[in-house]
């Protein structure tokens, strides 16, 4: 796989390791004074005493690290800031958070969006799924849009991402329905540290690289195949919030960051293995 862009450098609140909860939340943050809902944090940290977040200043250039030690303030333990000293993409503040995270030794790991279109309630919902499926290692939430659902999405978004969605899973070859959820849970290990190892490609589709890198762990004999270890759970409720940062352009941008990503992430038919893939070597003759 071509070279990644270059780790960048980051200034850690805390030098403790890690965290005591037993569920941990990656939430990347730019420019989110106005929609951080602090409020609400708080009140998911009281509620679910397994939760733990690791909040990510993706070197904004606004308040936002003051808010974020507004919701820090008083959960210590498990509540850890993290600010990188320059904009890097939400796919690199999310890979620090979770190789920040994993140090502490949770059971379950993953990201969510900072303006919670995702209720936090929902993590409950996706821990629940790795509890009950042992062999499932990735839950990703899904905006399904159905009766008895509260998923609200508009018109040009929703059907937007229905295009986008077809694309990706054609590119990915796998039936997913919604891959772009900000919503993400994970059980904590070796693959899922090998997931983040590497920096990605891209600022905003780092979720398909992420299903193109546990496919090609499947090649390598090193991860089950995705179709079995990744489960989409339909979400209860979603909210599209105001202030997104996703602009019609990014449409196109999205577009060559697929070939991108098919480009480094798909095995040689012919030729020498694309790198990261493995080489079976032949049986030994008995």
């Amino acid at each position: 796989m071509p070279s990644a862009a270059r780790d960048p450098a980051h200034r850690t609140d805390d030098p403790r390791p890690g965290t005591p909860a037993d569920t941990v939340l990656v939430v990347p943050c730019f420019n989110e004074e106005d929609r951080l809902p602090v409020a609400v944090l708080r009140e998911g940290l009281e509620q679910d005493p397994l939760l733990g977040l690791v909040l990510v200043d993706d070197g904004s250039t606004d308040a936002t690290r003051g808010r974020l030690a507004e919701v820090r303030g008083g959960f210590e333990a498990r509540v850890h800031v993290e600010s990188l000293p320059h904009n890097a993409g939400k796919g690199a503040a999310v890979r620090h958070g979770v190789l920040r995270a994993l140090g502490g030794g949770p059971r379950f790991i993953g990201y969510w969006d900072a303006d919670l279109a995702t209720p936090l309630a929902a993590v409950r919902d996706l821990r629940d799924v790795l509890e009950r499926q042992p062999q499932v290692l990735l839950v990703m939430g899904s905006r399904l849009q159905a009766l008895g659902r509260r998923v609200q999405r508009s018109a040009l978004r929703h059907y937007a991402g229905r295009v986008m969605a077809t694309l990706i899973a054609r590119s990915v070859g796998l039936a997913t329905y919604d891959t772009q959820c900000g919503a993400k849970l994970l059980r904590a290990g070796p693959t899922a540290a090998r997931l983040f190892q590497e920096p990605f490609l891209t600022r905003w589709l780092f979720d398909v690289e992420i299903l193109a890198r546990l496919r090609r762990l499947h090649r390598q004999g090193a991860a089950g195949a995705p179709e079995e270890v990744v489960h989409e759970h339909p979400l209860e409720e979603w909210n599209d919030v105001p202030g997104s940062k996703v602009r019609p352009w990014d449409f196109f941008r999205a577009l060559r960051d697929l070939r991108r990503i098919r480009k480094a992430y798909e095995p040689r038919e012919d030729g020498p293995p694309a790198p990261g893939d493995a080489v079976t070597p032949p049986p030994t003759p008995r």
